[in-house]
């Protein structure tokens, strides 16, 4: 399914997912599949890989599965297992020990 649209599922739907806007998971709702969005809320259950700039696991949310995302919020109460990677090139292509080099320069 492909939409240029905001997205409510509180049914069950198997398959893909591609949306340029904003796609909720409410109570009822049960997605198994491939999820790529702008912007995910979860309040129901993912099963699956979700590639999203923002996402947000409400409380009664659960995602299993790998998630690919620039910002991942999960409230008390919200679950997640799986993988997580960062979409930010920024911060994923930073050398990690920069200031450890910089400071052993000094000495």
């Amino acid at each position: 399914m492909t939409l240029d649209c905001n997205l409510y599922i509180d049914g069950e739907f198997e398959g893909t997912i591609k949306s340029k806007k904003l796609v909720t998971i409410g109570k009822g709702g049960k997605v198994r599949g491939e999820i790529k969005t702008h912007h995910l809320v979860v309040q129901g259950l993912v099963e699956g890989s979700v590639d999203s700039n923002r996402i947000e696991i409400m409380a009664a949310g659960s995602v299993l599965g790998s998630i690919l995302s620039g910002e991942l919020v999960i409230e008390a109460q919200g679950h997640f297992e799986g993988e997580s990677k960062i979409k930010n090139k920024e911060i994923k292509n930073r050398p990690v020990n920069t200031v450890v080099d910089e400071k052993i320069k000094e000495a």
